[in-house]
């Protein structure tokens, strides 16, 4: 028997996984004085546009046979990867040149992967939750 969980209670798990993960960002800048690692958070919040835009539901066709995802949805791919990775080699860059501490850097690495794995997670849970869902927007 699968365990049915209200919207409302992934809203609010996701909103403090998300907080999580801007505490840690902020605590590796306000900790050691140095906001450097704030730059992380705004490559992290900017990763899952491309995805969002070149979405392969923007570029459905009507055939509906071609499995083809076409070039549009390969660039969002790519920059979403590109923005990733930047967001996970910046702390590490940011250390190598000695403008932060590591610890500054494990914690800004970690809080960026939190907010990024969160915005997914979310997009994840309500773009296929809809779909299969009859009572409308919260299921009751």
């Amino acid at each position: 028997m699968a365990l049915k969980v209200s919207p409302l209670t992934k809203i609010i798990s996701l909103s403090g996984f998300l907080a999580l993960g801007f505490l840690l960002v902020i605590l590796s800048c306000a900790l050691f004085h140095n906001y450097y690692p704030l730059f992380d958070i705004l490559i992290f919040l900017i990763a899952p546009i491309p995805n969002a835009l070149f979405n392969k539901r923007n570029f459905e066709s009507s055939d509906f046979m071609n499995e083809s995802t076409g070039g549009a949805q390969d660039v969002g791919h790519f920059f979403t990867g590109v923005f990733v990775t930047s967001g996970l080699a910046l702390p590490v860059v940011l250390y190598h040149c000695q403008l932060i501490n590591h610890l500054s850097c494990i914690m800004s690495t970690a809080g960026g992967v939190i907010i990024y794995s969160s915005i997914i997670v979310f997009s994840w849970f309500f773009n296929s939750g809809f779909d299969d869902e009859e009572d409308g927007l919260f299921g009751y």
